[in-house]
């Protein structure tokens, strides 16, 4: 059965957590759920690198009308204010980006495709226009911003403090949050690191409400990180062609 949407709504997660330009903090958003958000996103925007690895419950369209769930995995490492790398993995099609402070390279390994674009000069100008620009959107976006706080208040309609919960063990605050579009909850660490440790989206304007949990685990907050992580360097054979074709070409060949 062919898996064909798998990556578009893999990599959608983020798009609507950041859709408006202006923000909004009205009354019905819990000033405690604001107030954890903001101690997260102070903790980020503080750190001046940092990697982790996520874990998604993905539910996609089959052609039978059915969801099917699958499990894809993703690396990030993340360098302020102008590097980033990120992978795709598990039952979601492999896919590798780059981005070095001058370029944002795709490179999808099982059919040895890449592409190859020039890039604002800063991580925030060039994420505002990567899915404009070449299609691609990240689940965990909101989260490299230099200002998550800021990205992840805007518009909303609600929000609430749910309560604690154990995230792998770990003492959470779950916060739950309503959009144009899209409600989510967020999972932050408690203690003085607030650090988010789960995702969760249900997609409220398309058909069957689709829904998107990512995990967030190994986090270190000082990394040791070389320039060449974040370069792409083209593997023997590689072919380069035009970026929708290299996202397309991993779905394809993840769906054999």
């Amino acid at each position: 059965m062919k898996i064909s949407c798998v990556l578009s709504l893999c990599l959608a997660l983020a798009t609507p957590l950041f859709a408006a330009k202006q923000a909004q903090t009205p009354s019905s958003v819990d000033p405690h759920a604001l107030a954890a958000l903001k101690r997260m996103s102070d903790t980020l925007a503080s750190a001046k690198a940092f990697t982790y690895k996520s874990q998604g419950i993905l539910e996609v369209p089959a052609q039978t009308g059915q969801f099917l769930t699958l499990f894809p995995t993703g690396t990030v490492a993340l360098e302020r204010p102008n590097k980033l790398r990120a992978t795709l993995g598990g039952d979601a099609p492999h896919f590798a980006f780059y981005y070095d402070g001058t370029t944002v390279t795709a490179y999808a390994p099982d059919t040895n495709v890449y592409s190859v674009k020039p890039a604002p000069p800063t991580i925030d100008a060039m994420l505002a226009g990567l899915r404009e620009e070449t299609g691609i959107r990240f689940p965990s976006a909101p989260l490299l911003f230099s200002n998550p706080y800021a990205i992840l208040t805007r518009n909303l309609l609600t929000g609430i403090v749910v309560g604690p919960a154990v995230v792998d063990g770990v003492l959470c605050q779950h916060l739950a949050f309503r959009s144009p579009g899209v409600d989510w909850e967020i999972w932050i660490e408690a203690g003085s690191r607030a650090l988010p440790r789960r995702l969760a989206v249900t997609f409220t304007d398309r058909p069957k409400l689709p829904r998107m949990i990512v995990t967030i685990s190994s986090w270190n907050l000082n990394p040791w990180l070389w320039n060449s992580t974040f370069e792409f360097k083209k593997p023997k054979g590689a072919t380069e062609i035009p970026f929708l074709a290299v996202i397309k070409s991993a779905k394809s060949e993840k769906s054999r």
